[in-house]
């Protein structure tokens, strides 16, 4: 068994907090999701997940023009310089302060953040390689309270900072002699945003109270003029001496609100020249974001009641006004051809591409609104399932990351969800005391179980064939046994005497597996009318058991944190693993204990098998997902899930710094009073929901499975549904290497078609590259040849190769003359180890049936066409065969009256 599993997606949260941006080509979109981004790729259908993570939640993210640059910037102000083409870290620095944007210049040069009061430009991180990415060059001030937002000028001349003090001040990125600073007023609430007019310093600005100020300058860039050469030369000299000091505290330029008439004489100077507002039916609605794309003269605002508006300017013509939900607008970002404009909203972890023109969604997902709680794998490993407190069930496609179909029928929490054995149909367990089941062919509620008296489930099984489905109740303390055929209700099993926690069905024999809080775990035979055929003692509360794939053993999780393995054929304990001190938990904000004395009440709350049986899964109330031999019963290794301290139970020790003699400051509600909370001071307040309050949510693991391919397992947890895989690209990892293989004596033997040695060389080196050229320099007439002399030890490594292949090759054709022949050849030797080669076989169907998906849908669509291009054409001809005729009679009564 192979530990190199590496995180490789996140599903289930598609938007958390902060800016959302477009990258170069206008056809990705950078969304920040927690303390990690998410990259859309629209033109493709897909979404991935960068492997990086900063230590809170991502508030504003700054693109460079180019796109191959990123900057993340944290709650705590701690930034990560990241690579978008490598995918990697590659500074990282601390502004001290929470930073509320970020923006780079156009031209690349400069990029400037707010925080506090001030705004700091800095040079721009070049293609070269620099030993400090972030030098200051200035520092700005000038507003009296926080800086909200930046935009420059085209030619990166200027900039303009909007503040919370309901001023808007524009800087000269140089020193120019006209321009150094400028304050504009004119608004009676805080700036949200501000634009400059295409190669022009006309500036548009829009404040919180929905209205929208036009400023005109009196100068054009071009009339910008350099400082005199003498006050250029004193500010390098100045500029010198700081390059001799440890940390270069670059230049400061103070602005004033109210300068003097000699400080204004000769200088730039903007007049408003038009007002405008927004809320014009006298309805008091915040506006919370806004997007402008200057080529098009196009506005779009963003409400906190979840409607948007589409404005033209200057003159303020609406164009749209439409509402995607009830909650507040976070983030607006419009792509650089002015086509699609992208939508955030945090309360409900939403994100929309919309396009404006044809008014249509080029994307729209959405997370579960509260905590992922169960999971499942379908059959071939291609599509997860999830279950949510929110009372939704959705579907998620492993290869793209995006939701294709959510089910709202549940009215309560949903506790359990899971696959039948044809992958078609999803069952799913509630508190509303509903088992429904759905159709992934038609995306409907074909069946729906309840139980004679109204009972909450808590636990979900259905047995191999998909006929046989059974639920738990945890107040009724029975198992109930439906029909999927009939939807009856077969049986109600008696016996446990505290709530039902876990179910699981044997894979190969008709045995059904209870775990309850009354330590016990009973075993119920199916062909023996459901009478119990062993009960199974423990000594503390069951929380979960699970079945081996191969039905032989069975694993249990008891409250005392052991994990215990039994043969159940026998009711036999064959061993145990004391997982208590793995768990290893963190210590929450408000707890009057340690974590290390915590951690004694803690216990593995769900529970999971590899694909060939040999490790364990087991995760709980904690950061750490561990994974057991099953057979030594060692730890094998702990996944850290997150390292995201915007979660509440991630620190093992309390910050001093946040004790006073009073308590915590943890139990201070800071977020009162923000444009999204409530204005606590403030008798009679009409604005915000009276009832929101911030908090901290737990970190917790919830739910673990690994896929049917072996190739990777999930987890739902707080931070959304964590992807980890097999990452063979990264991996030296030979296979009975000799010191002749190396690539030039591979393809020495390639070129003398000695072809299945350079195959099995290839192999024992195992880089996929050369394993790709050498199978793709096999003559396709030769394929089976080579296949009937391969040893059956390299067989599964070359359907193994095969099985990623289709992911992402475009000989589709050659492939499957592969592996036909592969299987056709080796079929009886593979069967004989067909429990070993399993998650192999599944890994290929998986791959194939993807791609028989895709060309059976292309094949329908042109069918389609085809027979509507016949249908088209006939009508025509018959038209025109009926005008022929027609012709025809008025020529033979032209010539009867002509006789």
């Amino acid at each position: 068994m192979k530990f190199a599993y590496r995180f490789s997606g996140l599903l289930g949260t598609v938007y958390r907090r902060g800016n959302l941006s477009f990258t170069r080509d206008g056809s990705g979109l950078v969304s920040p999701v927690g303390n990690r981004i998410s990259l859309f790729d629209l033109k493709n259908n897909k979404c991935e997940t960068f492997p990086l993570a900063t230590r809170h939640n991502i508030v504003c993210v700054g693109l460079s023009p180019d796109g191959t640059l990123a900057i993340l910037v944290d709650e705590e102000g701690a930034a990560l310089l990241v690579s978008l083409i490598g995918k990697s870290v590659i500074h990282h620095f601390h502004f001290h302060k929470p930073v509320h944007s970020v923006s780079f210049s156009p031209d690349g040069k400069k990029f400037v953040i707010t925080k506090d009061n001030v705004a700091l430009m800095y040079h721009a991180p070049g293609k070269k390689r620099e030993f400090n990415a972030f030098v200051l060059d200035k520092t700005y001030y000038g507003p009296y309270d926080e800086t909200t937002c930046i935009d420059w000028t085209d030619d990166s001349k200027c900039f303009a900072v909007g503040s919370k003090d309901m001023s808007t001040w524009v800087f000269g990125a140089e020193r120019w002699a006209n321009l150094i600073y400028y304050s504009l007023g004119g608004h009676k609430d805080t700036i949200v945003a501000c634009f400059f007019e295409e190669n022009s310093l006309d500036l548009y600005t829009v404040s919180q109270d929905g209205a929208l100020c036009v400023w005109q300058c009196d100068t054009e860039l071009d009339g910008l003029k350099p400082m005199p050469p003498k006050e250029a030369r004193e500010k390098n000299r100045i500029k010198e001496d700081e390059e001799f000091l440890e940390e270069p505290k670059g230049e400061e330029i103070r602005g004033k609100a109210n300068p003097n008439e000699q400080e204004i004489r000769e200088k730039v100077k903007y007049s408003r020249v038009a007002k405008y507002f927004f809320n014009k039916e006298g309805d008091f609605n915040n506006l919370t974001s806004a997007a402008y794309h200057k080529k098009t003269h196009l506005l779009v605002t963003g409400f906190a009641s979840g409607i948007f508006h589409l404005h033209e300017l200057p003159d303020f013509n609406l164009i749209h006004s439409l509402s995607i939900s009830d909650q507040r607008i976070a983030s607006i970002s419009i792509n650089c051809t002015g086509d699609w404009i992208a939508f955030g909203c945090s309360g409900l972890g939403q994100l929309l591409v919309w396009e404006w023109q044809s008014e249509s969604y080029v994307l729209k997902q959405q997370g579960h609104f509260n905590s992922m709680v169960s999971l499942a794998y379908s059959p071939d490993g291609q599509y997860i399932v999830t279950g949510g407190e929110d009372g939704k069930v959705k579907v998620w496609n492993t290869s793209s990351s995006f939701c294709f179909v959510t089910f709202t029928d549940h009215t309560s929490g949903i506790t359990a969800v899971t696959f039948t054995s044809s992958g078609y149909v999803i069952l799913s367990a509630s508190l509303d005391g509903t088992v429904r089941a759905f159709d992934l062919h038609r995306y409907r509620n074909f069946r729906t179980f309840t139980s004679p008296r109204p009972s909450q489930f808590s636990c979900l099984a259905v047995d191999s064939s998909g006929e046989i489905v059974s639920a738990g109740s945890q107040d009724s303390f029975e198992i109930f046994i439906w029909s999927m055929q009939s939807g009856r209700l077969l049986d109600v099993l008696s016996g446990h005497e505290g709530p039902i926690s876990s179910l699981s069905f044997n894979p190969v024999k008709c045995v059904l597996a209870s775990a309850s809080w009354d330590k016990t775990v009973k075993l119920w035979d199916m062909l023996d009318s459901w009478r119990t055929k062993e009960t199974l003692m423990l000594n503390s509360d069951v929380l979960v058991v699970a079945f081996r794939p191969d039905g032989k053993e069975l694993a249990v999780a008891s409250l005392n944190g052991q994990i215990t393995f039994w043969d159940h054929e026998n009711a036999v304990q064959i061993g145990s693993i004391e997982g208590r001190h793995d768990l290893q938990m963190g210590r929450k904000e408000l707890d009057k204990i340690t974590a290390k004395q915590a951690a004694k009440g803690k216990s593995f709350t769900t529970l999971c098998y590899s694909a060939d049986g040999q490790s364990i899964l087991a995760g709980g109330l904690s950061k750490f997902v561990c994974i057991y031999n099953v057979k030594e019963q060692i730890l094998m290794k702990k996944f850290e899930i997150s390292c995201n301290f915007s979660l509440d139970a991630m620190e093992e020790y309390l910050d001093r710094r946040k004790m006073t003699e009073f308590g915590s400051m943890a139990l201070i509600d800071e977020g009162a009073g923000d444009e999204d909370g409530v204005a606590i001071p403030l008798p009679g307040v009409k604005r915000g929901d009276m009832s929101s309050r911030h908090f901290k949510p737990e970190i917790r693991v919830t739910c673990l499975r690994f896929s049917p391919t072996g190739r990777s397992w999930a987890a739902t947890t707080t931070e959304g549904l964590l992807i980890y895989s097999l990452d063979s690209g990264l991996i030296f990892d030979p296979f009975e290497l000799d010191i002749d293989v190396t690539p030039s004596n591979i393809r020495k033997t390639l070129h003398q078609k000695e072809y299945t040695m350079a195959i099995i060389m290839a192999l024992k080196l195992n880089e996929k590259k050369l394993i790709q050229e050498v199978i793709e320099a096999v003559p396709s007439n030769e394929v089976e040849v080579v296949c009937s002399s391969l040893p059956d030890l390299y067989v599964e490594k070359v359907l193994e190769f095969l099985a990623s292949a289709f992911e992402i090759s475009c000989h589709l054709e050659f492939y499957l003359i592969w592996a036909h022949k592969l299987l056709m050849l080796h079929g009886q030797k593979l069967k004989t180890r067909s429990q070993k080669l399993l998650p192999v076989i599944q890994f290929l169907q998986k791959s194939i049936q993807r791609h028989f998906e895709d060309v059976s849908k292309l094949c329908e669509w042109n069918i389609y066409n085809i027979k509507y291009a016949l249908a088209i054409s006939k009508q025509r001809g018959m038209k025109r065969l009926a005008e022929t005729s027609v012709d025809e009679e008025d020529l033979e009564s032209d010539s009867d009256y002509l006789m």
